[in-house]
C-alpha cells in the first residue's frame, strides 16, 4: 500500500509558503489610548493632540471623499477644468490625511481609519446620495473647508499652548495653508462673470 496517499495531512509549517488565513484576535491598542513613546511630550499633551488631530483627520477624510464624488459628478461647460481641479485637490487632501494619521501614530495614539468610524466623528454634514447642481457641489466643498479651517486654527492654537509644536506645524503648514489655497480656487468658480462679453 502506498503510504503517501493514505497518510493523514500534517499541519503546514509557517515557512512552507502557505498563508495563515482567517486569523482573529483582540485589539492590541484601543482607539483613544496612548502607548508610551520617548518624544519629549507628556501624556496629557499627547492625548489632547491626538484627540484634536483625529477630529481634523475625520473631517479631512470626508472632504477627500466629497472631492472625489464631485469630481465624478461634474456637469456642464466647465466640466473638464473642474473635473481635473477637483481630482488634484482630492489627491492633495489624501496626502494630508496620511500626514495627520502618521502624526497621531508618532504621538503614540491610534488614527481613525475605518470609514464607518470616520462618519461617527466628522462634523461635516452628509450630502445627498445623488447629483446636485455644480454651484451647490462647489459650495458644499467650501463649507467643508471652512469647518476644517475653523477647527484646525483652534486646535493649532491650543496644541501650541501645550508645547506640541510638531502638531501645530502640521496643522498650520498642511491643513490650514493648503485649505486656504483650495478655497480660493473653488470660490473663484462661483463668481458670476460673462464668458464672451466684457
Amino acid at each position: 500500500m502506498d503510504t503517501a496517499t493514505t497518510a493523514s495531512p500534517t499541519p503546514m509549517s509557517t515557512g512552507g509558503g502557505q498563508p495563515l488565513l482567517h486569523q482573529k484576535g483582540g485589539e492590541t491598542q484601543e482607539f483613544g489610548t496612548l502607548k508610551q513613546l520617548p518624544v519629549g511630550l507628556g501624556h496629557d499633551t499627547r492625548m489632547y493632540a491626538c484627540q484634536r488631530l483625529n477630529r481634523v483627520l475625520a473631517d479631512t477624510q470626508i472632504l477627500y471623499s466629497l472631492y472625489k464624488k464631485h469630481h465624478w459628478l461634474m456637469r456642464g461647460a466647465t466640466f473638464y477644468s473642474l473635473h481635473l481641479m477637483l481630482d488634484k485637490h482630492a489627491e492633495t487632501q489624501l496626502a494630508i490625511v496620511d500626514a495627520l494619521a502618521e502624526r497621531i501614530q508618532s504621538l503614540g495614539g491610534v488614527a481613525v481609519g475605518d470609514p464607518r468610524h470616520v462618519a461617527e466623528l466628522t462634523a461635516i454634514p452628509r450630502p445627498p446620495d445623488g447629483v446636485e447642481k455644480v454651484p451647490v457641489m462647489l459650495s458644499r466643498l467650501l463649507d467643508a473647508h471652512e469647518r476644517i479651517l475653523i477647527d484646525a486654527r483652534d486646535a493649532a492654537t491650543r496644541i501650541s499652548a501645550e508645547g506640541d509644536e510638531g502638531s501645530t506645524d502640521l496643522l498650520v503648514s498642511e491643513v490650514i495653508r493648503t485649505g486656504e489655497a483650495q478655497v480660493w480656487f473653488l470660490a473663484e468658480h462661483l463668481v458670476d462673470t460673462p464668458l464672451v462679453r466684457g
